[in-house]
């Protein structure tokens, strides 16, 4: 994270130029490659990107019609409740940018972690007038009805944050978010420089039904196998929550006496889990390593207090690098099927000079 002043500079100016033109550049997203470190606003920075000839969701491929997003109606689906601080900081990214770019109306929803309200959600963003979408989509699959009435009407989607398994292009026009296996398997690089190489790891899986979890889980556990010394002996649920999270810490450090790491797919069951193991008697950070991921705040306040040994960044500031993309694909440009930004760490060597980095 030492190139984050450096970043924060290119980040100021792109932000800057959102505010004057309504379009600045996070990183080509057409036939080109995008310049790898590109700023996309609030920090996130887009990886190279460089689909081949005839790849790529364009206006005319997607059969949308050209929108002025400064006229334009917007919906904005958050899936889960702004009680999390990843959330939280997601939600008011888009209603910053948006604000920034002039967007005429931004419509706000949450589906508090279900499915069905989603859906019902995304069909009131659309009968309110929204003509373009932004969704954080609570599952992988299942939003086929919400994202067929958004087609059937001609309004294009952006996901973000999640992927569906839905066509890109035909039923949604990109994914901008984290390579979430890579997540994984430098967690487990994490844990295993925290550990020394030997322990017994618990897993704290987030919800199921979303490539987050599964890709999160799969890159941390075939990195795994680089570490002989470190096996993994449980791994539960915790589904994204603190509370459910530190109730199944608890649960396993019970059952399981020998776990001396906990892998947490996210900092709300990190911070649970740190809860857990200090009701135990036992030192977290110390006698029970603990590596999560997102980059919040206080869980890289953790880390500076020696509760929590490294976490992988997860940056949810979408809002800029949503609406760019928005003008890039509204400017008749090719946008790649997933739009892959770039993701910091925190540990206990720089977590005390980048806390104001985090979120």
């Amino acid at each position: 994270m030492n190139s984050r002043k450096t970043r924060l500079s290119v980040i100021l100016l792109a932000a800057a130029g959102l505010a004057l033109t309504a379009c600045t550049n996070p990183g080509d997203s057409g036939s080109s490659a995008a310049p790898t470190g590109t700023a996309g606003g609030d920090g996130q920075v887009v990886k190279s990107q460089a689909p081949g000839a005839g790849e790529g969701c364009t206006l005319e491929k997607n059969g949308a019609q050209k929108l002025d997003l400064k006229t334009a109606v917007v919906g904005f689906s958050q899936s889960e409740p702004d009680t999390a601080a990843f959330r939280a900081a997601e939600t008011a990214s888009i209603k910053s940018a948006a604000e920034q770019l002039g967007v005429k109306q931004l419509l706000v929803t949450n589906a508090n972690n279900e499915l069905p309200k989603q859906i019902a959600d995304i069909q009131d963003l659309l009968n309110q007038g929204a003509q373009f979408l932004i969704v954080a989509p609570v599952n992988s699959d299942g939003l086929d009805p919400a994202l067929a009435a958004a087609k059937a009407k001609g309004v294009p989607v952006l996901t973000i944050d999640r992927k569906v398994t839905n066509a890109a292009c035909t039923d949604y026009v990109a994914f901008l978010g984290s390579d979430f296996y890579e997540q994984g398997k430098r967690a487990a690089d994490a844990m295993n420089k925290a550990t020394g190489g030997t322990g017994k790891v618990a897993i704290l899986l987030g919800s199921s039904g979303n490539n987050v979890t599964d890709n999160r889980n799969a890159g941390f556990k075939d990195q795994l196998k680089q570490y002989p010394g470190l096996q993994i002996v449980a791994e539960q649920t915790g589904n994204f929550a603190r509370e459910k999270g530190q109730a199944v810490a608890e649960q396993l450090l019970q059952a399981n006496s020998e776990i001396t790491a906990i892998y947490a797919h996210n900092d709300e069951m990190g911070l649970g889990a740190v809860t857990a193991v200090t009701a135990t008697g036992k030192k977290p950070g110390e006698d029970v390593k603990i590596v999560s991921i997102d980059g919040t705040r206080n869980a890289v306040q953790a880390i500076v207090d020696g509760q929590i040994n490294a976490v992988i960044e997860s940056n949810p500031r979408f809002g800029p690098l949503a609406f760019e993309t928005a003008q890039k694909f509204y400017n008749g440009e090719a946008i790649p099927e997933n739009v892959i930004i770039e993701d910091d760490e925190y540990n206990r060597d720089n977590a005390a000079q980048n806390l104001a980095n985090a979120f």
